[in-house]
């Protein structure tokens, strides 16, 4: 008879699927190694490189001995101060830098701790659906129980948290907003985050918007800031990443602002996880917020011209593709007569014919099916080789 192991889990483990993304990576890697050229779409990890000047202050800091001691938790005293102004500069913020802000190890890590901070068993949180699965699992993890809502760019969203708030009890805690929309590319107007704060303190809940995609906006689109409407402050946050907006993905650097309360939480918990991020990054990341303004403008030219290519290319394949206004990604509806299968065989089925890795619909929840995210990540020769090898799979597919 065997014996029976020694290892057990936490129940929490029941609840978290197998990552998606995590397994189209492995494929991809896979393949790489046995010699294919796989284009990936797959995954939002900029290949750009950051600033000259940050990489610059990076290096030169990261010689000081004194910048590899235990760095400030909550981010240096001058980058706190930076990202106040930044706000204040772009958005017409005032935020307190040292009660109002907290730097974190990348937004998914902030988020993550923070529902640990804000959410336990028998509370509930709303999450737009499709969604990025931090927002979702997060909540998971920290026991809380998770209420999907079908997002939409019009008033029948705001419908569906005024029907679920009066029909929960206790009601949900939290709002878990993501504008702009990964991985729809749906935006929000200031209106919308009017509506969100007066139903915020009508039912009394709390709001964390993850803003990563802040700067990455098309065709004369300005994405606002949550908190730049009045009353966010009192019952919100809003998280943002160095990663799109200055291609500093793996540097791991990110922000929470807004409401001191949550902030003050989110520092209380983090205390007992981590020390901060390496000062040689937060040193940098000042430089990226302070001189590298000229940068952004350039950077969002560049994923539109991608967009439009990448957009071009599907839609001569008869693809009816929405062009987002902002983000990183295409959200494409997987045509006929393709559509029989799951996103995740659709998946599979352009990495192995076509080399090409896509993230499949169903990785950012049950709503995502019968879509795919596609990253804008290469650069645009690349992403005409992706159409090309897709059209070809494609055809194969259909002459079985």
């Amino acid at each position: 008879m065997k014996e029976e192991s020694i290892i057990r889990l936490s129940n929490r483990m029941d609840q978290l699927p197998p990552y998606l993304f995590g397994m189209i990576n492995k494929m991809k890697m896979e393949k790489r190694r046995k010699g294919d050229d796989v284009i990936d779409l797959g995954m939002g990890n900029p290949m750009d490189p950051a600033p000259d000047a940050v990489i610059d202050k990076l290096i030169s800091t990261a010689k000081d001995p004194k910048s590899h001691r235990y760095p400030e938790s909550s981010g240096i005293k001058n980058l706190k101060l930076e990202i106040s102004k930044y706000y204040n500069r772009h958005y017409n913020i005032n935020l307190d830098s040292e009660k109002e802000t907290y730097f974190t190890i990348g937004s998914k890590e902030g988020i993550s701790h923070l529902c640990l901070a804000l959410m336990g068993p028998s509370d509930s949180v709303l999450v737009p659906a499709p969604a990025f699965p931090v927002h979702i699992y997060a909540a998971v993890i920290a026991g809380a129980n998770v209420v999907r809502i079908p997002i939409s760019p019009d008033e029948t969203f705001l419908n569906r948290i005024v029907t679920v708030c009066e029909s929960f009890y206790p009601r949900p805690k939290v709002l878990m907003i993501n504008y702009p929309h990964n991985p729809t590319g749906v935006v929000a107007d200031r209106e919308l985050f009017k509506e969100i704060i007066k139903l915020a303190k009508r039912f009394r809940f709390m709001v964390v918007n993850d803003f990563a995609y802040s700067k990455i906006t098309f065709d004369g689109y300005e994405a606002p800031s949550f908190l730049e409407t009045p009353g966010a402050k009192d019952i919100g946050v809003e998280f943002g990443s160095f990663s799109k907006s200055y291609n500093m993905a793996g540097w791991r650097i990110g922000y929470c602002v807004g409401n001191s309360e949550i902030i003050q939480a989110l520092g209380k918990i983090k205390g007992y996880f981590d020390y901060g991020i390496f000062s040689a990054i937060q040193v940098a990341g000042i430089i990226a917020l302070r001189d590298c303004d000229d940068t952004i403008p350039k950077l969002a030219s560049l994923y539109q011209s991608r967009r439009d290519t990448l957009c071009d290319g599907l839609e001569r394949l008869g693809w009816d593709i929405q062009r987002p206004k902002a983000g990183m990604f295409i959200w494409a509806k997987i045509p006929e007569p393709f559509n029989k299968m799951s996103s995740m065989d659709f998946a599979i089925e352009m990495m192995n014919r076509a080399n090409v890795a896509v993230a499949p619909g169903t990785g950012f929840s049950e709503e995502g099916e019968g879509y795919l995210r596609l990253a804008l990540v290469e650069n645009e020769e690349r992403l005409r080789q992706a159409v090309r090898q897709m059209k070809k799979a494609l055809n194969e597919i259909e002459n079985l």
